[in-house]
């Protein structure tokens, strides 16, 4: 009898410690997600990286003075409470008190200021031209900071999201080499390892201002190759993808274990030409015909698999300065042709198409067919795609005559944009940094800088709006789609996923 007691208790006793193991191995996986990411991180510098993918990856580690929420993309507060302009050139920020970093030293000023006074250094910001916009950051107590810039700037308040806070003390200690690759900030998760090219691991800050993240776990595995992204979530390997490719759209949908999500994207694709005197391309003609040979709707159905909309201007909807009275030229190579033989080039002319073949959905597809339609006019064009590790740093010396690029603007203003992408290239400025063919207009810098002290949003709009018909009726660029994003999870895995606006992965934003 007392053998059975013992068998039973025993039975008893293994039944227990099955159900915990398997209860906390549920408990686990309910607190974990696996990612896997189409973009892998360059670095940890929260300032040494501005593309959506590299802030993506900041934003979990760092905040900034403010944020942008979920899926609207409204501005909110984050490491400042609130904000308030004085003056045109004067902004303020009363910072929020009891943050801590990862390493336990507290937020205040004089990682405010120290973070923003970092962002000249080209060795380790790519945030030069938000530096040399700023004339001095004042400290008015330990949780007051003030802000001046040289020059008036309208949307300066909207690119604090972006600009993420680092922590004076340890930063000033560290060498670059272990700032690179530590991140130390004060945002929603903490790095656990990063082991380049195979996975990160980061686990919920527990002292976060906002909270503990409602996943305690992530696991990213940056995989490039989509079929290889695609081959982990069918079999369960990761619970989420990013980039899902236009061709396996239909294959994914199909299948009953996925769930595939879809966001209209902000970013415009778009083509670049400079205007350089007695250039083909200075004469509007030709730009005109080359933007009347592409037919856009058949790259969107046959390329892009309609997963794309027709753009006729770089700025989207959400953005001050998109104007809605923009319509595409119509696809018509006859008028194309017709317009090449007015301007002195009824044989056509040779010119090189630049742009990258890993950085937009269908970008080297994309070029070549463009290519193929300006063929068709007489215009011939050699194809020089090639890694966007090459391209950009070719883009931003403004050397290219011809180009394709994409962009969306972080700050929800189209004169940031134009500062950018359009205005003639001044690097004490910074302007024209993504001015890739070094275009210049008198009448268009003209106009740009006018609006940059105009505050009131109504007269910004209208002004943005003139500025936007004027560069368009011009030509400046060759519009071409507005992307789709498209991501796909496991149906069985419980995760409530919405897709921002700016395409970052915010993992606090998600549940599970």
């Amino acid at each position: 009898m007392k053998k059975n007691k013992n068998t039973f208790l025993w039975l008893l006793s293994i039944c227990l410690i099955l159900s915990l193991t398997i209860f906390s191995s549920a408990a686990l996986a309910e607190k974990t997600i696996i990612v896997a990411q189409d973009v892998a991180p360059r670095m940890m510098n929260p300032h040494g990286d501005d593309s959506d993918a590299g802030l993506s990856y900041f934003s979990n580690f760092f905040d900034g003075l403010l944020q942008r929420k979920g899926s609207t993309g409204e501005l909110a507060p984050a490491l400042a409470v609130k904000w308030e302009r004085p003056d045109e050139l004067t902004w303020k920020f009363y910072l929020r008190k009891g943050v801590k970093f990862h390493n336990g030293n507290s937020f205040d000023a004089k990682d405010v200021k120290f973070t923003f006074e970092r962002l000249i250094d080209p060795k380790v910001s790519e945030f030069t031209n938000t530096g040399k916009s700023i004339d001095t950051v004042t400290i008015i107590d330990d949780y007051t900071v003030e802000i001046k810039t040289k020059d008036p700037i309208p949307w300066f308040a909207n690119n604090m999201h972006q600009i993420f806070i680092m922590d004076k003390e340890s930063t000033e200690k560290r060498e670059f080499s272990d700032v690179f690759e530590k991140p130390i900030g004060t945002g929603a998760y903490k790095l656990v390892e990063w082991v380049k090219g195979s996975y990160i691991k980061m686990e919920a800050n527990a002292d976060y201002w906002e909270g503990e993240a409602p996943i305690k776990n992530v696991e990213i595995r940056p995989i490039k190759e989509s079929s290889t992204r695609f081959a982990a979530l069918i079999s369960g390997q990761v619970d989420l993808v990013t980039g899902v490719p236009v061709e396996l759209f239909d294959k994914i949908k199909s299948n009953p274990k996925l769930q595939i999500i879809q966001k209209p994207a902000r970013r415009a694709i778009f083509l670049g030409l400079g205007n350089k005197l007695d250039s083909p391309t200075a004469d509007v003609r030709v730009r005109k015909a080359m933007y009347m040979a592409i037919n856009e709707d058949e790259i969107i159905a046959k390329i892009m698999r309609g997963h794309a909309s027709p753009a006729a201007q770089i700025p989207d909807l959400p953005t001050i300065g998109y104007n809605a009275d923009i319509k595409r030229l119509p696809y018509n190579p006859e008028m194309a042709k017709q317009l090449l033989k007015e301007a002195g080039y009824a044989d056509g002319f040779d010119i090189t198409l630049t742009g990258p073949n890993d950085r937009y959905v269908q970008d080297a597809k994309i070029a070549e067919a463009v290519a193929r339609y300006l063929a068709k006019v007489g215009i011939r064009v050699k194809l020089d795609v090639k890694p966007k590790s090459i391209f950009f740093p070719e883009l931003t010396k403004g050397i290219l005559d011809f180009y394709l690029i994409g962009w969306f603007d972080g700050t929800f203003d189209m004169g940031r944009t134009y500062f950018k992408l359009v205005h003639s290239r001044d690097k004490d400025k910074g302007y024209g940094v993504f001015n890739g063919s070094s275009y210049y207009d008198e009448g268009v810098d003209f106009l740009l800088e006018a609006t940059a002290d105009i505050v009131n949003p109504g007269k910004r709009a209208k002004a943005l709006m003139n500025l936007n018909k004027l560069a368009m009726d011009k030509v400046v660029y060759l519009p071409l789609h507005y992307q789709e994003d498209l991501y796909a999870i496991q149906k069985n895995k419980g995760i409530t996923f919405n897709p921002r606006p700016d395409r970052w992965i915010v993992y606090k934003e998600i549940m599970k």
